[in-house]
């Protein structure tokens, strides 16, 4: 019997989008981890490598024999590697705010050492897009905290919670775009909008007054149906192929309502059919009077 391939996840971006915060996240949930690590290093360290862990390399601008071209043929060659399985992460950052990031540490950019940050950031970003087009997973860390990168880390690739394909479900604004890695989005603006009843407009679709509401339109009981047994029939498939996560969105105008209380009643009926279910409500972030998930206590504890 063949081994399983050997998991190897590189990490890299423009400096200051959270490439260090996700090798911390990644050692913290069981990777075992190393960072700056120059890139002629890393096919000897994987050459005939049997680690029970999975692997996550910090790949830096700054590292002495870093080339966007070295690293883009590394990818290449490892992945043509059938002892491994392998993932590039790219994190990705607006301009303008990696600029405020550097402003507020008041560190200086490595590729602008004795000029202005804005500098270096434009050189970078425009030196790194090759990388970022063929990256395998793209997380754009703009409107992240570190603890909302952290959620994003955990929710993809938390391997303490087991075998088996990993789901989450997130609801979202459209008005603020679509969730980056999305697998399938689901659009409920459809939906008849509890935003245009005064009563239910400061509630969320965490209250049962709003699911009631919501449940009023004749289109939902065959809308929800139908979802539900679509990623029923898909799910097992990609477990089948070797995907580790899924990830579904859910949107409408707000992500207040109506994403929010069709991402709790799909998580549900998922969870009890028994798949490993996350939930994340995006905008729940911006209202810090939200509550958490309706699903019971110990269902969470067992299957989030």
């Amino acid at each position: 019997m063949n081994a399983a391939p050997q998991s190897v996840v590189l990490v890299t971006g423009p400096s200051g989008a959270g490439r260090t915060t996700t090798i911390h996240v990644l050692e913290d949930i069981g990777f075992e981890t190393i960072d700056n690590i120059p890139l002629s290093l890393v096919p000897r360290l994987l050459d005939g490598l049997a680690a029970s862990q999975p692997m996550a390399l910090g790949i830096d601008v700054r590292n002495r024999d870093f080339s966007v071209q070295a690293l883009l043929d590394l990818y290449e060659k490892l992945k043509r590697d059938p002892g491994l399985s392998l993932e590039l992460i790219y994190l990705d950052c607006a301009q303008n705010v990696l600029l405020r990031r550097y402003s507020e540490t008041r560190r200086r950019h490595p590729l602008s050492p004795d000029t202005s940050p804005s500098e270096g950031i434009k050189q970078e970003l425009a030196l790194l897009e090759p990388v970022r087009d063929v990256a395998d997973t793209l997380i754009d860390t703009t409107e992240l905290s570190p603890h909302d990168l952290r959620d994003t880390l955990q929710d993809r690739f938390d391997v303490s919670a087991g075998a088996g394909l990993a789901v989450s479900l997130h609801s979202f604004s459209y008005k603020r775009g679509l969730p980056q890695g999305a697998d399938m989005v689901f659009d409920c603006r459809f939906l008849t909008n509890p935003h245009w009843d005064p009563a239910l407009r400061h509630m969320t679709g965490l209250d049962r007054e709003v699911v009631d509401y919501i449940a009023k339109d004749g289109r939902f009981d065959e809308f929800r149906t139908r979802v539900v047994e679509m990623l029923k029939f898909l799910l097992p498939a990609y477990r089948d192929e070797g995907k580790a996560h899924f990830s579904v969105a859910f949107g409408c105008t707000g992500g207040q309502h109506r994403s929010v209380a069709v991402t709790e009643i799909v998580a549900r009926a998922l969870a009890e059919s028994g798949w490993r279910v996350s939930i994340r409500h995006r905008e729940a972030e911006r209202r810090a009077n939200w509550r958490s998930s309706t699903l019971p206590t110990e269902q969470k504890d067992a299957l989030v």
